[in-house]
């Protein structure tokens, strides 16, 4: 990706850290030139003894930015400026990859295919200024089959390689003619009054059926164009078999133990929530994301609405003893990237985008961030060692 308004990336020798390496850490000097990881001594050396050195976090998946993007009800004219505020909140917590997770949904609002458009454009406009790679993911509703041509051309008009397919519909609730809980405040949020959302959600209810045919040629031809495809809140075994039959091999939040297992069986990659981990289960009850990590059924870890919480997993995980911290942070470094498909990236090794994270060992705080060889986030005692 360019990053030609970013000036020369820097050229570095990090000295004295625990160096995680992919055969695990070491203590040898790390080189920095040209925006990758250099395989000899670069400009000046940076002490960093008793701290860690680690790859930089991937989040295959945050919709954290949404506080900066709107930051209240009403208020959704901060895209510009969001786009800014979620590099640096990226850059303190040491995400050097960010895929930023947008709803083209029938809910409106935020989630609205006008408020997904001002966010893709104002990323298109900043990203090539900021040291954080951003990257961008659609999350379409199922049920919007009319929107479908408009999906496509904006996946081709803002270089759009992740779509997130889910259906958060009240079918049940619908089909029983009754209304949905919260309706009142989901209007509110959608800017519509509770009447005409309410028939807005019956009229796609009421077109199920034409669902599965329409999706499927929706993902043949996102397929076709190159784009990953992956799916949300799986919850059986079935589910993840007709969406691995439709192409999409991301199982995004499966909610259930049956589904995690149905897509490491299927070959399909498993994506959890970092917040579960760190609260030790799901807030709305599903499956617990720890014991799944435990049991092996984890691909890599993402934000999902909560940026801290990624590093915050981490260490729960090595504190309770259920991974090595070598393991732990491959779930947010090099999983990640092969979840994304991007072979750059999510290692400290010769050759690969200089993404780097340096930590305080004794407190586990961030200090530096160097993302494709540029520093995103310096403070602290760490910052004097880089300036001295």
């Amino acid at each position: 990706m360019t990053r030609s308004t970013l000036g020369p990336a820097l050229d570095l020798t990090l000295t004295g850290a625990r160096v995680l390496r992919p055969d695990g850490f070491d203590g040898g000097a790390l080189s920095v030139s040209g925006g990758v990881i250099a395989d000899a001594p670069a400009g000046r050396q940076v002490d960093l003894s008793d701290c860690l050195v680690l790859p930089g976090l991937i989040d295959v998946h945050g919709d954290g930015f949404e506080r900066h993007m709107a930051p209240r009800r009403g208020a959704l004219r901060e895209a510009a400026n969001g786009v800014i505020a979620t590099a640096a909140e990226l850059a303190v917590n040491g995400i050097t990859t960010g895929v930023m997770a947008q709803f083209f949904s029938w809910e409106g609002g935020l989630r609205s295919p006008e408020f997904a458009a001002s966010v893709f454009d104002a990323v298109g406009a900043a990203r090539h200024s900021l040291p954080i790679d951003l990257h961008l993911q659609l999350r379409l509703e199922t049920h919007m089959m009319d929107d479908f041509p408009q999906v496509l051309d904006m996946v081709a008009a803002h270089d759009i390689s992740y779509v997130v397919l889910n259906d958060h519909l009240p079918h049940k609730r619908l089909s029983e003619g009754r209304k949905p809980p919260r309706l009142t405040g989901q209007a509110l949020k959608s800017g519509r009054s509770p009447e005409k959302l309410l028939a807005l959600m019956q009229g796609l209810h009421a077109r199920t059926a034409e669902v599965p045919e329409a999706v499927a040629a929706l993902c043949q031809t996102l397929t076709a164009r190159g784009v990953r495809l992956g799916s949300h809140d799986d919850h059986t075994a079935k589910a993840r078999a007709n969406w691995r039959a439709m192409g999409v091999h991301v199982s995004e939040f499966p909610e259930t133990s049956e589904a995690a297992v149905a897509a490491r069986q299927g070959g399909d990659a498993v994506v959890l929530g970092a917040p579960n981990v760190v609260r030790g289960a799901s807030h709305a009850g599903n499956a617990s994301a720890t014991e799944l990590v435990r049991e092996g059924l984890c691909d890599a870890l993402a934000s999902d609405y909560h940026y801290p919480a990624m590093r915050q997993a981490v260490w729960r995980l090595v504190d309770q003893d259920i991974l090595r911290l070598e393991d732990a942070w491959a779930l947010v470094s090099s999983g990640p990237a092969r979840v994304l498909g991007l072979t750059d990236r999510g290692a400290l090794e010769d050759g690969k985008r200089a993404d780097i994270l340096v930590l305080e060992a004794d407190t586990r705080r961030v200090g530096a961030v160097i993302s494709g060889g540029h520093i995103a986030y310096l403070t602290g005692r760490i910052a004097a060692r880089f300036l001295a």
